[in-house]
Parts: structure tokens; C-alpha cells; sequence
């Protein structure tokens, strides 16, 4: 059960961590991101953090202020 439960964790940190990484790239902190998509910088943190699911909506803003897709950010492979 242990080993499940990690690859579950697991699978959903890798998108969220690619939320991270193209935050760096833009060259934003989690305040300016948080700032420009209208949310407090837990919320950035959280979401990076994989304890808070945004909704389509901050997707789509987050993508947006990052220069990437949905895709790019959110989707990993193997996901159907």
C-alpha cells in the first residue's frame, strides 16, 4: 500500500512542479506570479506544493503570465 500511495504522490507533483520551473524561467517569485494571476502567494506556493488544485480559471491565468499551455504546465504523460 505504501508503495502506491508514493506513486500517487508522485504523479501528481510532477505537474505542479512544472509550474515551478517555468515560474524561475519567467523570472518570478511566487509574490509577483501570485500578484499578476490575482492570488495570495501561499496559494503559488500550495499549488507548487501540490496541496491545492487551482481551477481552470488560475490555469489558465497561470499560463498565461508563464508563456506556456495548459499542457505544458499541467498535463503529464501517460495521463488519459
Amino acid at each position: 500500500m505504501n508503495g502506491i500511495y508514493y506513486i500517487q504522490i508522485m504523479a501528481t507533483q510532477i505537474p505542479l512542479n512544472r509550474l515551478k520551473l517555468a515560474r524561475v524561467a519567467a523570472g518570478l517569485t511566487q509574490a509577483e506570479l501570485a500578484d499578476r494571476v490575482g492570488v495570495t502567494r501561499q496559494t503559488i506556493g500550495l499549488i507548487e506544493a501540490g496541496g491545492y488544485n487551482p481551477t481552470l480559471k488560475l490555469c489558465l491565468r497561470l499560463a498565461q503570465v508563464t508563456h506556456k499551455t495548459l499542457d505544458e504546465l499541467f498535463w503529464s504523460q501517460g495521463e488519459e
